[in-house]
């Protein structure tokens, strides 16, 4: 049984701003289903594809199965099957021992910058970086599968 258990964080801007960062990677991330219960989404960067399937998440856990794909057939799904959608780039920034994926969404969601960090437990004790500013992991609003219905632009 695939699991997830991951933690979000936004970002502190100027330290970001400020930080020397390693190149990102542009994502479309599109959903074919989004529900509270599941959702299946699609990813495509410029060289790889991704077929993920989602559980229901309780607490920072949640249920996860992820296929690569050919890239074509992600972009095909993407444009024929997706009901919702949106771009960002990551950045993977490694510290004190764990990885840290750093998601710039841009279009409807620009301005918004989020910080995750998968975990073996919920329990595991981890450092934070100084360019966290604080944990968003059980607001709804900062799942990516939401952010597609109700972006950043939109909540101010």
């Amino acid at each position: 049984m695939g699991k997830e258990i991951e933690r979000k964080f936004l970002i502190d801007q100027q330290k970001w701003d400020n930080l020397t960062k390693p190149e990102g990677k542009l994502l479309r991330q599109g959903y074919l289903l989004s529900d509270k219960d599941k959702t299946i989404r699609v990813r495509a960067t410029e060289t790889k594809g991704f077929l993920t399937i989602k559980g229901q998440t309780i607490g920072a856990t949640r249920l996860e199965y992820e296929y690569e794909i050919p890239v074509v057939e992600a972009t095909e799904l993407l444009d024929n099957f997706s009901v919702s959608e949106l771009s960002k780039t990551r950045y993977e920034i490694q510290f004190n021992g764990k990885l840290w994926e750093v998601d710039v969404f841009s279009g409807d969601n620009a301005g918004l910058i989020v910080a995750e960090i998968e975990l073996e437990s919920e329990e595991e004790t981890f450092d934070l970086p100084d360019w966290i500013d604080k944990e968003v992991t059980e607001e709804e609003r900062y799942y990516n599968s939401n952010l597609t219905v109700r972006p950043f632009k939109d909540w101010i």
